[in-house]
This record gives structure tokens, C-alpha cells and sequence, in this order.
């Protein structure tokens, strides 16, 4: 599956804020592992049924997860695409920062001493005698 990873700053934003809290990362996995009715996600939960709902609301603005009506019930289930793009945001920083570690272990690995640099200065140039040659 190839998944467009551009984000906007505003989705980026959503995304982290709605994987912030514990209960939300929480209700995520759970409705990867399959579809519940936010009544089923409630039950586990030591919160009221309306703060479970607006957990709900803050992951489905993030696209994090899907919600559809069926009947009187809200039934719940991640989204995978929004989260393999979120995946790939993280991937890509990733590889960011493990290149900026390795130029640094590079240079730390590098000689002791750094060659001397060749310069302009005359003064600075090797005087071999060449007078009577």
C-alpha cells in the first residue's frame, strides 16, 4: 500500500495532541483490533460515557480513527491510513536524526589530527636553499 506521508502542521498537530493522552492511544488500539460501538469502549473505561465520546471526537479529527453510525449505535474503528502516514512522518525524522548521528560519529571517529591545510602565507612556505643550484 503506498501512502502519501505529506502532512500539514495542522494534521501533525491533531495527530500528536489525539496520541498524547492514554485513554485515546488506548481506545486506538482497541479499535484496531476490531470495530466497537463507543457503549463497548465506555464500559472499560472509569470515566463517564460523554468524556469517552469526546475522546472519540478528538481521534476522529485527527483521522485517527472512523466512526459510523449503524442504528442507534456509533460504531468505532482505527484507521490505518492516517496512522501508516503518521508512521512515515516519524520514520522520516528518524532517519534524520540517525544520519546527523552518524556524520557525528564520523567526525568523532576521524583523526586525531587534522592535516595542515595549505596556505598562502609566503612566510609559511618550506625554504630549501636554492642559490647556487
Amino acid at each position: 500500500m503506498v501512502v502519501g506521508i505529506e502532512l500539514s502542521d495542522d494534521d501533525i498537530d491533531r495527530v500528536f495532541h489525539a496520541l498524547a493522552a492514554s485513554t485515546r492511544r488506548d481506545i486506538l488500539r482497541r479499535t484496531i483490533e476490531g470495530e466497537l460501538s463507543v457503549s463497548a469502549l465506555a464500559r472499560d473505561y472509569d470515566m463517564s460515557f460523554a468524556a469517552v465520546q469526546k475522546h472519540v471526537a478528538v481521534l476522529e479529527a485527527a483521522g485517527l480513527i472512523i466512526k459510523r453510525a449503524e442504528g442507534r449505535e456509533r460504531l468505532v474503528r482505527a484507521d490505518p491510513t492516517m496512522i501508516a502516514r503518521a508512521r512515515a512522518l516519524l520514520a522520516r525524522y528518524e532517519e534524520l536524526w540517525r544520519s546527523r548521528i552518524d556524520r557525528l560519529d564520523a567526525l568523532l571517529a576521524g583523526p586525531a589530527t587534522a592535516p595542515e591545510a595549505p596556505t598562502d602565507d609566503p612566510d609559511s612556505t618550506d625554504k630549501t636553499d636554492t642559490q647556487g643550484v
